[in-house]
């Protein structure tokens, strides 16, 4: 019994993650930019624990999706070189690195630098305006 619960551990996936950003939009065009198939799911405002409301997106597929919340004008978003929590970056595989980079080249994103080299993967991390890495 316990062999088989391990197994069915084995498929676990990320349904989603939530990330709070300064501009929802910006980092929404970002995220359809570079993966054309994605959507917003869904949208809207909510009362942040009686302190203030927020705005939300759910950027994604129907299998899972990144939770965007407003930061409420909040903060500053790490620098990704440094020690400072927070997200850092979202890794996302795409069929063809090549044509992510062009569709972002074409609305003004550049890779901030690349990844490590794999024989198996090859990777870049496009900065959206306001600090976060994809």
């Amino acid at each position: 019994m316990e062999r088989d619960q391990t197994a069915a551990w084995s498929h676990a996936y990320m349904e989603h993650a939530n990330v709070t950003v300064h501009d929802l939009d910006e980092v929404k065009d970002l995220l359809l930019c570079a993966l054309p198939g994605w959507r917003v799911r869904g949208e809207g405002r909510l009362d942040w624990f009686g302190n203030r409301t927020i705005s939300w997106l759910h950027v994604g597929t129907e299998h899972s999706y990144i939770a965007l919340q407003s930061a409420g004008g909040e903060g500053v978003h790490p620098d990704w070189r440094s020690s400072a929590l927070g997200t850092k970056h979202i890794g996302i595989v795409v069929p063809s690195l090549n044509e992510a980079l062009q569709r972002l080249a074409a609305a003004g994103y550049t890779p901030d630098h690349w990844g490590g080299a794999r024989p198996f993967r090859k990777s870049a991390y496009v900065m959206a305006w306001e600090g976060l890495a994809v």
